[in-house]
């Protein structure tokens, strides 16, 4: 964060206590065991905890202030300024609009029903070209990871990429308002989140919530292999680009796969540059693609660029190679959707390696009355890719091993652990195969992993 003066931060918010303070601060916090001398900590209350009672022990550690929907008497007295507001989440958010425009840097939203990670991990890299930029850590792209994002832009930060996430109606609106967007980058819009957004034509009004939201001066990259993206772009005010695969202002084209990467050309409206991305599969490029756009709309140069993405690294668990005595796993348990499933499946039979392919995958979560369609999908398309064999772990991703055994694939199997998952799979492989691993969050499908690395 970049210091600024307590009194300065008490005005964003709506609160009754007069802090006239000219104490710089430099950090806000919600994790009370994290609280250094001079840091500001917003107790939040939840469901199943409340901050406020780690109240006193925040101000032992020398917190220079604490925000309070109440006040206990007992609390100590000492230099801890007290911000009283009706709402911790709100007063935090409001924070973080206030330093936002306060600090003034350049804002690129990113959401999509996939990819928003790793694209936002590449469009860092590219900004980083011309711009000192800092990105969401991780993926903390809901109404407490996007307000703490952006207090976490510091000195001399010029650029901040903002994932932003969402599975309810409205909360991208929320998330925009709190960031207030120069630019913006919807990766696609498919299935993620149907269960509680109702259609796929919901998903892209949602998504299409952020571009719309940027002002005239702004630029927005829409990802020119996505049906929706016409239609997004007619409710935009800033200047849209298009990005892609084989179309677009900016367009991939000529892949070639290795184990290593991908070897592709990008085309920016007629200039071409040789690049190479360090991360395997084909949807990756696409993710690429947008990176670039939006780094070249900014001025940054097509060979700055390429350099750039060739030596990209993604936050983990997405799409993380692992070779494991001669084994090439690809680790991509962080999240899923058949969308997801599906890129990450083409990708795994596209590997140049000399044994197996097999994925072995987990349950995808908020499909709703989709899910059995859903994972059957998935098992559908692993046969039709000719893999080797499906494992999957777990009820509900039994359904994607059942269709695809119905489809042909003979090794196609379901396991009610992970370690009796992780058994068969050791049984199965030999140095020059290749395992894909993937599922929801809540399938945890990294355990199936953890065996062989700890062996």
């Amino acid at each position: 964060m970049k210091p600024i003066e307590l009194k300065t931060l008490a005005g964003f918010l709506e609160t009754d206590s007069s802090v006239s303070s000219d104490v710089a601060v430099s950090r806000v916090t919600t994790d009370s065991r994290k609280v250094a001398p001079g840091d500001v900590f917003v107790a939040l209350s939840g469901d199943k905890f409340d901050a406020h009672v780690f109240i006193p022990q925040v101000m032992a550690a020398g917190a220079a202030a604490v925000v309070v929907s109440r006040v206990n008497p007992q609390w100590p007295k000492g230099d801890c300024a007290v911000m009283c507001v009706p709402d911790t989440l709100l007063a935090l958010q409001d924070m973080a609009r206030g330093y936002r425009a306060w600090h003034q840097p350049l804002i690129i939203g990113l959401t999509g029903s996939n990819g928003k990670t790793s694209t936002k991990d590449l469009t860092a890299v590219v900004m980083s070209r011309r711009f000192q930029t800092r990105a969401t850590l991780g993926n903390l792209n809901n109404h407490i990871g996007v307000p703490l994002t952006l207090l976490s832009l510091a000195e001399g930060d010029e650029c901040g990429v903002i994932e932003m996430g969402m599975n309810h109606p409205g909360e991208i609106k929320t998330l925009v308002d709190i960031a207030l967007p120069d630019a913006a980058i919807v990766t696609n819009v498919g299935m993620a989140h149907i269960e509680h957004m109702g259609s796929q034509d919901a998903i892209a009004w949602e998504k299409g919530t952020l571009p719309a939201n940027v002002h005239g001066g702004g630029v927005i990259v829409l990802n020119a292999n996505d049906a929706y993206s016409e239609l997004i772009a007619r409710h935009c005010q800033g200047t849209v680009y298009m990005a892609g695969k084989e179309a677009g202002d900016v367009r991939a084209f000529d892949l070639r796969s290795t184990a290593e990467g991908t070897c592709f050309k990008l085309d920016f409206a007629g200039e071409v540059v040789e690049t190479f991305l360090p991360i395997i599969g084909d949807h990756m490029v696409g993710n690429a693609a947008l990176a670039a756009c939006m780094g070249w709309a900014h001025g940054i140069a097509p060979d700055e660029i390429a350099e750039a993405l060739s030596s990209a690294k993604l936050t983990g668990g997405r799409m993380e190679t692992k070779a494991i005595s001669g084994i090439h796993f690809i680790d991509d348990s962080y999240n899923a959707n058949p969308d997801s499933m599906k890129a990450g499946l083409t990708a795994l039979a596209g590997l140049s390696n000399s044994g197996q392919r097999i994925a072995v995958l987990g349950r995808m979560g908020e499909l709703g009355p989709h899910a059995v369609e859903g994972h059957r999908s998935v098992g559908i398309h692993a046969a039709e890719l000719g893999l080797s064999a499906v494992l999957t772990v777990g009820d509900e991703a039994a359904l994607i091993s059942e269709a695809a055994r119905e489809k042909g694939l003979s090794q196609a199997l379901n396991f009610s652990t992970h370690e009796e998952c992780a058994a068969h799979l050791k049984s199965l492989l030999s140095p020059g195969d290749a395992v894909l691993v993937k599922g929801s969050r809540s399938a945890g499908m990294e355990k199936v992993i953890q065996p062989f690395q700890n062996s």
